[in-house]
């Protein structure tokens, strides 16, 4: 029997965005940050800014994921947030 947690539950369902495949796994934090954009703008379930949303949506994975993220990971989830200001013009 699988267990479903409440986390993995809101990134697939969230009234936030519709999320492409596979957006947090990628490697390079400035196609993560484009991905998220893309998603946000597109969304029509989407309660707030676009901005707001594709940034909550990257924070909340960076927090749920917590000590499972190794450093690298991190890293890169942290630039690709640094990556979503510029994209939005608010570095």
């Amino acid at each position: 029997m699988a267990r479903k947690y409440w986390s993995g539950d809101v990134t697939e369902n969230s009234n936030a965005l519709d999320l492409e495949s596979g957006v947090f796994a990628g490697d390079d934090p400035k196609a993560i940050a484009r991905s998220l954009k893309r998603s946000a703008e597109r969304s029509k379930r989407r309660k707030s800014s676009s901005y707001r949303s594709a940034m909550s949506m990257l924070t909340f994975y960076i927090n749920r994921a917590g000590k499972n993220l190794s450093k690298k990971r991190l890293r890169v989830l942290e630039r690709a947030k640094e990556e979503l200001r510029a994209e939005y013009g608010r570095a």
